[in-house]
């Protein structure tokens, strides 16, 4: 096989080029010629002997110590994808941060931070002046109410029977509207300040701050004897059986990418662990600073290892394409000569570097354009040992 179809273009093999260096140093000084002992030493160690066109062999004790694996190269089919980094995010609608509703000073705290709640389950205690106020004037609407409604209906009989005036009937009616419409107002202060209004009498000053839904607590600033306001949370509540993967598209990457899309997502925490999602909102308009648009990939997480603020990696299948075979080459295969791609074909008894042109990276394996076909027997693991020989060969070589 010549250089020209080995590399299809691309820049030389390594050994071609020492072949030449080498020639020319023979040609200025003349051989030397191999002496016993070193033609001795060579026989004994039956190491890297380079073939014709950069080819290498291995002995049999080599090529157990390297553990070189061969495999044949197929083009498999391979939908269409875009690969991002991302975010792990919680799902915004199951998320809340947690203030008390009215300014106190906490009385006791009864949520630790990661700990599951249940929805209204007891966070802490406040203790409120507002609140005992609100309560207070609660108490005092509810005993004008029963006063003014017994005041009406002793009325009405009066007037029943004709005892009493028309005008004095119409006033006691009044009056009991009016004991009705400030109870009903002072229950709503109440129930503003976060209380129960059914409970005003026995909760006074005291107003529980519960959990809005079933979750953990993911953060938590409530201390005990500290000030709380409406404007400082004292805790974030979480629901992380679903999480959010944020990711940001290119203007390129934005119009191949749909809402109901299947994405892959992996993170470091679990090299090798794939979670699948679907894509369920993609941004109307572009970040202005970064020129980018936003995709949201919703995920299960019933385990919960997957955790708020991690980064991850994204692989979105894109929209309405479909499978095609593209030559796929693991990673390791890959190993750099000259700044240029390289992996190692083998070829009889050998083992030749081909020069190629890579794509994109999925997951562990590269697309590659050019260099290497379908049926080629390529080195997938061991590609480092050969180029680590090749060099050692052709330092040799050039001295």
């Amino acid at each position: 096989m010549t250089p020209s179809r080995k590399y299809r273009g691309l820049t030389p093999p390594l050994s071609l080029v020492a072949s030449a260096v080498a020639l020319a140093l023979l040609v200025g000084c003349g051989a030397k010629s191999e002496t016993p002992e070193s033609a001795d030493k060579g026989a004994k160690t039956e190491t890297v002997a380079p073939h014709s066109e950069g080819e290498l062999s291995l002995s049999k004790d080599e090529l157990e110590r390297s553990g070189l694996k061969v495999e044949v190269l197929q083009a498999t089919p391979q939908k269409d994808e875009i690969e991002v980094t991302a975010t792990i995010q919680p799902n915004a609608e199951r998320f809340a941060r947690v203030a008390a509703p009215v300014e106190g000073r906490v009385v006791s705290v009864a949520a630790a931070l990661g700990a599951p709640v249940r929805a209204g389950q007891l966070l802490a205690v406040v203790e409120s002046v507002a609140l005992g106020e609100a309560n207070a004037g609660l108490s005092v609407a509810r005993a004008s109410a029963r006063i003014a409604e017994a005041d009406l209906k002793r009325a009405e009989a009066l007037h029943a029977d004709e005892i009493i005036a028309q005008k004095d009937y119409l006033r006691a009616r009044a009056e009991h509207e009016k004991a009705a419409a400030e109870l009903r107002a002072a229950e709503e202060r109440v129930r503003v300040l976060g209380a129960d209004p059914s409970a005003a009498g026995r909760g006074g000053a005291w107003l529980n701050v519960v959990a809005p839904f079933a979750g953990a607590v993911v953060a938590r600033k409530a201390t005990v004897g500290e000030l709380a306001t409406p404007s400082e949370p004292m805790f974030a509540v979480a629901d992380l059986t679903t999480v959010w993967i944020e990711a940001s598209l290119t203007e390129a990457m934005q119009a191949r990418v749909r809402t109901g899309a299947v994405a892959t997502v992996s993170v470091d925490a679990y090299p090798g662990e794939r979670f699948e999602g679907k894509v369920t909102y993609v941004a109307g308009m572009l970040d202005k600073a970064s020129r980018t648009v936003l995709a949201r990939i919703e995920l299960a997480n019933k385990d919960g290892r997957l955790k708020p603020e991690m980064f991850a990696k994204a692989r979105i299948v894109a929209s309405d394409t479909p499978a095609t075979a593209h030559l796929a080459i693991p990673d390791d295969a890959i190993v750099l000569l000259q700044g240029q791609p390289t992996v190692f074909v083998a070829e009889g008894e050998g083992f030749a570097p081909r020069a190629i042109d890579v794509g994109e990276k999925r997951g562990g394996s590269t697309l590659v354009r050019s260099g290497v076909a379908a049926g080629d027997k390529l080195v997938v693991a061991g590609a480092y040992a050969l180029k680590a020989r090749l060099l050692k060969s052709q330092i040799s070589d050039e001295h």
